[in-house]
């Protein structure tokens, strides 16, 4: 019997946990991310965080800010600042698109998860509309009520 072709382990997703309950997301984008070396190491390594990251328009090019990715533990003098701003790398006409969007008002662009595909690093970004506390009491009562119904029927059929 072979090996399989793939390690899981070496698969690595990094989540935004904050992203689903902050807000709505109304369009999905998969960008790729400019990095330098040691980032990459770091991210297969697990070593990112996206929960606080935010992206911005600037000069026409969109940049993700506050994306945390931790210096490489075996790396030397060249390695990276952890909080640095990073390039998303999209098509012209989805950054048109996001612009158009963003400047329309009440929307924001949220890394929702980084991952590998194949050899390169991207990430999923979402234009999202902020929900107001009341939005989020919601989320939560239909969260307990279909808890309370996956409960009972599972009582039911014991």
């Amino acid at each position: 019997m072979t090996a399989p072709k793939t390690d899981p382990a070496r698969h690595t997703e990094i989540r935004n946990a904050k992203a689903g309950r902050d807000y709505f997301i109304e369009d999905r984008f998969e960008a790729g991310l400019a990095l330098k070396g040691t980032e990459v190491k770091s991210i297969r390594a697990g070593r990112a965080q996206i929960n606080d990251a935010f992206a911005r328009v600037l000069k026409g090019e969109l940049w993700l800010f506050n994306a945390h990715i931790e210096t490489y533990a075996f790396g030397n003098i060249n390695n990276h600042d952890p909080r640095r701003s990073r390039k998303l790398l999209l098509h012209q006409h989805q950054i048109r698109k996001i612009i158009q969007a963003m400047e329309a008002g009440g929307r924001s662009l949220i890394p929702l998860r980084m991952y590998f595909k194949q050899a390169l690093v991207k990430v999923e970004v979402g234009l999202g509309v902020g929900k107001k506390q009341y939005d989020k009491r919601e989320d939560l009562k239909k969260r307990a009520q279909t808890m309370d119904m996956r409960k009972a029927l599972k009582e039911r059929r014991a």
